[in-house]
């Protein structure tokens, strides 16, 4: 995974990201696990976000970056989560591809939590 959505917890040097991917269907997700998920616009593409959002939470989105949901540049300010779905944000708001661009995501698409982390210091390991 890279990319600076989620600086400051991760940053953009190549990091090892190590995944739970059982407890997912065991235990609920919470607000504040950070998920490994499939990409929206590329489904062989993993993503790593925040959740901030749960089934029937209301999220106020930010008029200058919401995009979810209106038309012709209209913006929404408001959105109620669905059942079975999360709403998702990076870090580094301000440059993260997330919910308040696309929407809610369906559970089904969460590959992981996200519970340990590495720096790679390797030359291989940033190929």
């Amino acid at each position: 995974l890279s990319g600076p959505s989620m600086i400051p917890t991760f940053s953009d040097a190549p990091t090892l990201i190590f995944e739970d991917t059982l407890s997912v269907h065991l235990s609920r997700i919470a607000r504040g696990d950070i998920i490994i998920y499939r990409s929206i616009y590329d489904p062989t593409k993993d993503v790593c976000k925040r959740v901030i959002g749960l089934a029937g939470d209301v999220i106020c989105v930010q008029p200058d970056k919401a995009m979810y949901g209106g038309e012709d540049g209209v913006n929404v300010d408001h959105v109620v989560v669905p059942k079975a779905h999360i709403w998702v944000t990076g870090d580094n708001m301000s440059n993260s591809r997330d919910s308040s661009e696309f929407g809610p995501i369906p559970i089904g698409m969460v590959r992981g939590k996200v519970f340990a982390r590495v720096r790679a210091s390797c030359s291989a390991c940033s190929e």
